[in-house]
């Protein structure tokens, strides 16, 4: 909100929420003892008067919209989750340049864990309700588009007059319209929730945990491989016939005979080879 806007000029003004849909009206405003603006008061169209704090308001020129409770939530985590995240990795950072004492690094990193798991609890929870409310939306889609079925009937039949007829299907296609955006914001913010605590972790789990030593290479160990011996060929007697001798065995092997070398000459065109 502008420092130089002053709300209590939207007293009585009619206002909405995020889809366009009418809330109720601006009754008073609530200030704290040093003059800020604290909270609005507004009466609802059903007669009830509710207060909202100020931070869920949005002025722009002669229009104040109402945000979502759970959408002003969100965001809200959206921008700390991170926040302390950045925060506590750069407090590591500084522990490893030794810029502090061991000491002052648990004790600040404790801190930091705490408040980031508390506002992890917050952001699941926050995703629990969101789900209900995609629910809700579905559901009010369901029951618009049945009612938008039996008008269209009960018109084709004659019981509804056109005039009455345009005034009904008016009324349910701008509630459709307006359901269905809410219901496609609200998926859009449960995505960023999720991705805000989805990426977080991943962050922290690609972190390396301290400095590993490097696994030692697998070595097979070393057996020894017995090579078998050639097997010594048994002799297997053969016997011999009755009229021959054993062959005895010759001292020295008998060398091959020399080459026969044959010359060969040509007599004339039509001679004949010859010796």
């Amino acid at each position: 909100m502008s420092q130089n806007l002053n709300p209590f000029l939207f007293i009585g003004k009619q206002i909405k929420d995020e889809y366009g849909r009418p809330i109720g009206k601006v009754i008073s405003l609530a200030l704290t003892p040093n003059g800020k603006f604290d909270a609005v008061y507004l009466e609802k169209s059903d007669g009830r008067f509710l207060k909202y704090p100020m931070e869920y308001l949005k002025f722009e020129g002669e229009e104040v919209t109402l945000l979502s409770e759970i959408k002003s939530k969100t965001n809200a985590l959206c921008d700390q989750i991170p926040l302390i995240w950045r925060k506590d990795q750069a407090l590591k950072d500084l522990s490893e340049k030794n810029k502090i004492s061991r000491e002052l690094y648990e004790e600040l990193h404790n801190n930091f864990e705490g408040v980031l798991n508390q506002l992890r609890t917050e952001a699941q929870s926050l995703i629990e309700e969101l789900d209900k409310e995609i629910a809700r939306c579905t559901n009010e889609i369901k029951a618009l588009n049945y009612a938008l079925v039996h008008l269209e009937l009960e018109h084709e039949i004659g019981k509804i007059d056109d005039q009455s007829y345009e005034m009904a299907f008016m009324a349910i296609q701008e509630n459709l319209t307006h359901i269905n955006k809410e219901k496609e914001d609200l998926e859009l913010t449960k995505n960023k929730l999720s991705n805000i605590i989805l990426g977080e972790k991943t962050e922290e789990s690609s972190e390396p945990q301290g400095e590993e030593e490097p696994a030692p290479e697998e070595t097979t160990p070393e057996t020894e491989i017995e090579t078998p011996l050639p097997e010594t060929p048994t002799e297997t007697p053969t016997e011999t016939p009755a009229n021959e001798e054993p062959s005895q065995p010759s001292e020295s092997p008998e060398l091959p005979e020399p080459p026969v070398v044959v010359y060969v000459k040509e007599v004339g065109e039509s001679g004949v080879s010859g010796l």
